[in-house]
């Protein structure tokens, strides 16, 4: 039959489909051609080609150019070895979310841990660390001010000075820690870096005070270091299948820049306002937002096992006995939407919903708002997909008539088949006729499964992009929604539950077919055990109801169907 043709077709192009998404990992644009920024007043971006920046030479008009690299080996020498020396100090900062490391040499967050989220579970000592000296989590935020001229500058390389070297937020509702540099000339860099209870971002400042007699001239710069490593992907676990690595925002649209194409391309390079850097760890990120009314140069480049993403602020003059302030935000932290909103409305980009946003936004917005007041991940998917449902019900109602209409006049259908079984134009014909005859839309059947098709991608990403719900809880055996069923319980529940839904559907006349429908439970219940459990719970709720409502309209119309055999008996006796 025609419309089970079409079932079947739909059904293997969603299988297609979800194979195709687990088995790539490019959710996004390519990333454009490189552009390279010109020379002007300007600093220059950090070269981030190699693992550390010289110290910048000036030019006859006292302009700063891009610095040149110092070249090093990165296995002889390891990237802690080349920014800490024996004369740093570690500051060690400790609030409620945060357990951060700040090593004075340039006054780099070397280490940040979260303290709310363990790598696993069944680990909850072992904490998810984004930030990290040594190899293989290594991982740095330098920032720091490039300055004119042959004299010192507070870069990443300098050696900052600590009051204290262990801070904790107790009590309080934030931190500061402050940090002093001089050059012995008489310029003094003020460097503080804030912390605020309950939030992953880190608020920088760099107050540059000229007492030096001459003008000083500089710009600020960040870079974010990160290790840079092909991820082995498996189908036995759905966060390999997410991207790792460095983002950028030109402030018009965001980039993920793949390992591969930076090393094949080079480094990525633009100039743009209201833009920022990142790196991406599935469900984490860090990055450096500089303020949004200025010109910075951005450059992304990958060497080696490690990638560098920096940006670089425009020029200021301070002159004698004046002073001057440069900001920055960093975030280090999982990917709360509301907290990266708060910092920039651009950073809730990081959380890629792909193709589907326009779905998936609101659908984890509702999704909120629902376990906002129920409190658990599970129950609010349910009740979502029964909200789902209830919107849908009409248009699905429309086609469970048809094939529940599809389901009385199969002997009908069968008989014919049986007349003109070695002549198909006329069974065709003839089932055309009975189609119209009966009022009976053959595709109307595909149509329920084209509507869940979008909700359950959407589903899909929600699940594995939203932290929220990472390492979400539901009940009994299901400990975490965004991982797999530890016992296949629930694919194996919804393997049963579709098969129950086959038994209330009209058999397909094509025997080819008919084993085909047989064996999708099957293999949806083999596709669906490596999915998050959240994304079956959905599968099993949505079909639940789905049964329920074929069983209630298969009744009404076999009522109806009923109704009128017996009126037409009375008519056909009452002639006679």
């Amino acid at each position: 039959m025609e419309n089970q043709r079409l079932l079947v077709w739909a059904t293997f192009g969603m299988l297609a489909w979800l194979t195709y998404q687990s088995w790539t990992q490019d959710y996004g644009p390519q990333p454009v051609e490189a552009v390279q920024p010109t020379a002007d007043e300007s600093l220059q971006p950090p070269n981030a080609d190699e693992s550390l920046p010289a110290l910048p030479q000036a030019t006859a008009d006292s302009s700063l150019d891009a610095p040149q690299i110092q070249h090093q080996a990165p296995a002889a020498q390891s990237a802690t070895e080349s920014t800490v020396v024996d004369d740093s100090v570690i500051v060690h900062v400790v609030t409620d979310v945060l357990d951060v490391e700040i090593n004075t040499r340039g006054a780099t967050l070397q280490r940040a841990s979260l303290n709310k989220y363990p790598v696993a579970k069944d680990q909850p000592d072992t904490l998810v660390e984004l930030l990290n000296p040594s190899m293989p989590d290594f991982g740095l935020v330098q920032t720091g001010l490039r300055a004119a001229g042959d004299g010192e500058e507070a870069n990443h390389l300098a050696l900052f000075e600590s009051a204290a070297t262990y801070y904790e937020l107790g009590g309080a509702d934030e931190i500061v820690v402050p940090l002093v540099w001089t050059d012995g000339q008489g310029i003094r860099v003020e460097k503080e870096i804030r912390f605020t209870r309950g939030s992953y971002r880190v608020d920088i400042t760099q107050r540059v005070i000229n007492d030096s007699g001459t003008e000083w001239r500089g710009a600020e710069y960040a870079q974010l270091q990160r290790r840079s490593i092909e991820v082995e992907r498996s189908m036995f676990d759905v966060d390999t299948y997410s991207f790792d690595g460095p983002i950028i925002y030109d402030g018009d649209k965001s980039e993920k820049l793949k390992r591969d194409d930076l090393q094949s391309d080079g480094p990525f390079a633009v100039a743009a306002q209201a833009g920022w850097i990142g790196a991406i760890q599935h469900h984490f990120l860090t990055a450096v937002v500089p303020p949004d009314d200025g010109d910075y140069r951005y450059n992304v480049s990958v060497r080696g096992d490690t990638s560098t993403a920096s940006l670089i602020g425009p020029a200021q003059t301070v002159s004698s006995g004046a002073e001057h302030l440069f900001t920055t935000t960093i975030f280090v932290g999982p990917k709360l939407q509301e907290q990266l909103e708060g910092i920039n409305e651009s950073l809730k980009l990081t959380v890629d919903y792909g193709w589907l946003t326009i779905i998936s936004q609101p659908l984890f917005w509702l999704l909120s708002k629902v376990h906002s007041v129920i409190g658990n991940w599970g129950l609010a998917i349910i009740l979502v997909t029964i909200m789902i449902k209830m919107v849908f019900y009409k248009l699905t109602e429309a086609s469970g008539r048809s094939m529940a209409k599809m389901r009385e006049i199969q002997p009908r259908m069968k008989a014919l088949q049986d007349r003109y079984k070695d002549d198909r134009q006329a069974l065709s014909q003839a089932m055309m006729e009975l189609y119209k005859r009966e009022k009976v839309n053959p595709a109307a059947g595909c149509l329920p499964i084209l509507i869940q098709m979008p909700f359950f991608l959407a589903f899909y990403w929600v699940l594995l992009e939203s932290v929220e719900m990472r390492q979400a809880p539901f009940a009994l055996w299901i400990t975490d929604l965004s991982s797999r069923d530890p016992y296949f319980i629930l694919p194996i529940i919804m393997g049963a539950a579709m098969l129950f839904q086959q038994r209330l559907n009209p058999a397909p006349a094509d025997p080819v077919q008919a084993k085909v429908m047989q064996v999708m439970p099957i293999i949806f219940t083999v596709f669906f055990a490596f999915f998050p459990a959240g994304l079956v719970l959905y599968w099993v709720t949505n079909t639940g109801l789905s049964i329920a409502q074929q069983w209630y309209i298969n009744k009404i119309v076999h009522e109806e169907a009923t109704a009128r055999k017996s009126g037409k008996k009375k008519k056909d006796k009452a002639k006679s």
